[in-house]
């Protein structure tokens, strides 16, 4: 942690689990309602899962509510859910206008308490996996985006990244030095179980910071199982909260002080000789 940032009051954020549908606006009640519960139990910082506002039949569905970066309905409702609560918002992904028709950019946008946009992060990392009846492959209507974004809080940097980006710890030491990295996430009840704590816990010990990962968690309409397993993880990895599977709030302290003293006693973070 910087000098700057060295405040010792902790700062009270909260990650959404939530069950998504294939109709954009029950998602939307959805997300208001565990954003104003977070809110109400004084959380600071909410973030959404990926897919947040959909999960469609097919992939291809996404295309029907894609929006051009800058207005939408989903974008307004994150900015007004900022304002409305005077919280910073991580807005789980949702699907802008990519260049190729058949495609789309799932993109994080971040708000502040104004409503105002303060981040951008497009998904870099796209997922493909195939085992038995389980077939995905995101690079079919999904764009990668390019750019490692990271935007600053009251408790210090936060780093953006999207769910398959869990796997690849180079793009987290690109972040910098980070208090918070936030994984909104859809992870399939297969790879969850197999690695999404493990991932998980791994990030936040390498990088001495706090982990924030909301996730869609259950059994959606479209007939996909998701993981679940939100959860706040510590700089020294240890698990803060978890929610198992179904709809709720996550939530814990971002502490500073804490942070300060996983580096002080073991500095790994300093120790670092490969220019990472």
């Amino acid at each position: 942690m910087s000098d700057s940032h060295s405040q010792s009051t902790p700062f009270r954020v909260a990650a959404l689990q939530m069950v998504s549908t294939p109709e954009r606006e029950r998602n939307l009640a959805e997300a208001g309602r565990l954003i104003a519960e977070a809110a109400r139990d004084g959380a600071k910082l909410v973030l959404l899962p990926e897919y947040f506002c959909f999960m469609g039949y097919k992939d291809t569905d996404k295309l029907a509510i894609r929006e051009p970066y800058g207005d939408g309905p989903i974008q307004r409702f994150l900015s007004d859910a900022a304002r409305e609560h005077g919280i910073w918002v991580i807005g789980g992904t949702l699907p802008l206008v990519a260049p190729e028709a058949t495609r789309v950019l799932n993109t994080t946008l971040v708000f502040d308490p104004r409503g105002e946009e303060v981040a951008r992060y497009d998904k870099i990392h796209l997922f493909n996996f195939e085992k038995g009846e389980e077939s995905f492959d995101e690079a079919r209507t999904i764009r990668p985006g390019g750019d490692v974004r990271t935007f600053e809080a009251p408790f210090g940097r936060v780093g953006l990244s999207v769910c398959y980006d869990l796997r690849f710890p180079e793009l987290y030491r690109k972040m910098g030095d980070c208090a918070l990295m936030v994984v909104p996430s859809a992870f399939t009840y297969t790879t969850g179980r197999a690695h999404w704590e493990l991932l998980l816990r791994a990030r936040a010990i390498e990088n001495q910071c706090y982990v924030l990962a909301a996730a869609q968690g259950g059994k959606h309409e479209n007939g996909r199982r998701t993981w679940g397993h939100t959860m706040l993880i510590d700089p020294w990895g240890e698990i803060v909260a978890v929610r198992d599977e179904g709809p709720g709030v996550v939530a814990g302290d971002i502490d500073t002080a804490r942070l300060a003293e996983v580096r002080t006693s073991l500095p790994s973070w300093r120790h670092r000789v490969l220019g990472c």
